[in-house]
């Protein structure tokens, strides 16, 4: 049945949270993992599914995100499959840019009804999940609905920064409150055995919704005032339509900010990632870049995702993501990081100019010490730099570094002279 899905993937507002990974592009195109984007994961998923034919929405700092969706996503010329960029733009009925997640389809539906499908299903651009759609629309046709909501159960912790529904023995929605503060003991939901064992005992949404194809024309036809999905359009819904639940119970984490996309990266370290890029299943498909393999000289690993085409010479690099075209110099010492690499390589020539000039190469210098840190693309950090991020650190945004949560986030592009100490 995915042939009769049309999968639309919301890129975002401004991605202040994520700043300053969102100074220069849009949340989508943030790279994770060491040489994918967050976009690559929602597509991934609807590819894996059979669902072949997709719009991402976007209008904050969409320039590298179009040009890796150009870059990666080429299909069969006798293929119906595409993946295409949609930005905001101004037109008689719409002058504005898009003013929440049902606003962007909205304004873009025009294009969406270009294509034959019955289903749209709705996507956020920052979340890292591996999900098999097939089950979700199987679940939305046989159940006769219009409306779909992918729901995950959460502990007590996590709830209140989530849209928390109740459900029946049918997994029809029966009530919906958004970020529930106070009362959450009157929303505990019978998420199953193994969630209960876990204490996730409330459900929570996942910002991924399937409608019907007439339906969502209706909606938008009827209160062109609303401009959330979650905060309006899913509330009313649920006073006139049957809305199903569709329980996952997977690993599933909102890329919200630093902190949470920080652990995410690091996560993939771990022996067993919740995360599992080995699985091929439910492969991640990003830009194939022709890039020699990475050579480690003398350098002792632990716990470490190392990307193609990256020269290391480090002392040690633990618990650490290392993203493509990484260059590290002798003596350093690497932990808790997440280091995104290079777009390019530099000649031996460029590299001694910069160095005349007293510029740092593009990458670490020797004897660096680098803790719970983020160090965004094309940063060049000279020699005898120490950057220890944690608690001591107070929060805020400097010349070339931001600290969030006691994460340090050296900013893309940032030059950072020999001897400094963050």
């Amino acid at each position: 049945m995915t042939e009769k899905v049309l999968g639309v993937i919301l890129g975002g507002g401004q991605g202040s949270r994520l700043a300053p990974l969102t100074q220069t592009r849009s949340k989508p195109a943030v790279p994770i993992g060491g040489k994918y984007r967050l976009v690559d994961i929602p597509i991934s998923n609807c590819l894996n599914s059979g669902i072949h034919r997709m719009f991402v929405l976007t209008q904050f700092n969409s320039a590298s995100l179009n040009k890796h969706i150009k870059n990666t996503y080429h299909f069969s010329h006798f293929s119906s499959a595409f993946v295409d960029i949609l930005a905001a733009e101004q037109t008689p009925d719409n002058p504005t840019w898009f003013q929440g997640t049902a606003d962007a389809v909205r304004q873009t539906m025009h294009h969406l009804l270009n294509h034959e499908f019955e289903y749209v299903l709705i996507l956020s651009g920052d979340q890292l999940y591996q999900m098999d759609f097939n089950e979700m629309v199987n679940a939305h046709i046989e159940s006769g609905v219009q409306i779909t909501l992918a729901t995950i159960p959460v502990n007590a912790k996590d709830a209140p920064e989530f849209g928390i529904l109740k459900a029946n023995e049918q997994n029809i929605i029966t009530s919906f409150i958004e970020k529930p503060k106070t009362g959450l003991e009157n929303w505990t939901s019978d998420t199953g055995p193994e969630m209960h064992a876990e204490g996730r005992d409330y459900l929570a949404s996942m910002g991924i919704y399937i409608f019907n194809r007439d339906l969502l024309i209706k909606i938008f036809s009827e209160n062109a005032e609303e401009k959330d999905f979650g905060k309006e359009i899913i509330p009313r819904m649920l006073r006139t339509y049957d809305v199903l639940s569709f329980q996952y119970e997977g690993y599933w984490t909102d890329i919200g900010n630093i902190s949470s996309f920080f652990e995410a990266n690091l996560g993939l370290t771990d022996d067993i990632p919740k995360f599992n890029l080995f699985d091929h299943h439910h492969s991640i498909f990003t830009r194939a870049r022709m890039l020699p393999p990475s050579k480690i000289l003398g350098t002792t690993l632990d716990k470490t995702i190392i990307a193609e085409g990256c020269i290391l010479q480090a002392e040690s690099i633990k618990h650490a993501v290392i993203g493509v075209r990484s260059r590290i110099g002798i003596d350093t010492h690497i932990q808790s990081c997440y280091i995104m690499g290079s777009d390019k390589y530099q000649t031996l020539e460029e590299i001694k100019e910069d160095l005349d000039a007293g510029i740092p190469m593009i990458g670490i210098g020797e004897r660096c010490k680098i803790t719970n840190a983020i160090v965004d693309k094309n940063s060049r950090i000279g020699n005898d730099v120490t950057i220890i991020g944690g608690d001591h650190l107070e929060d805020g945004d400097f010349d070339f570094y931001t600290v969030k949560d006691g994460i340090v986030v050296v900013k893309k592009g940032a030059v950072i002279p020999n001897g400094t100490v963050v």
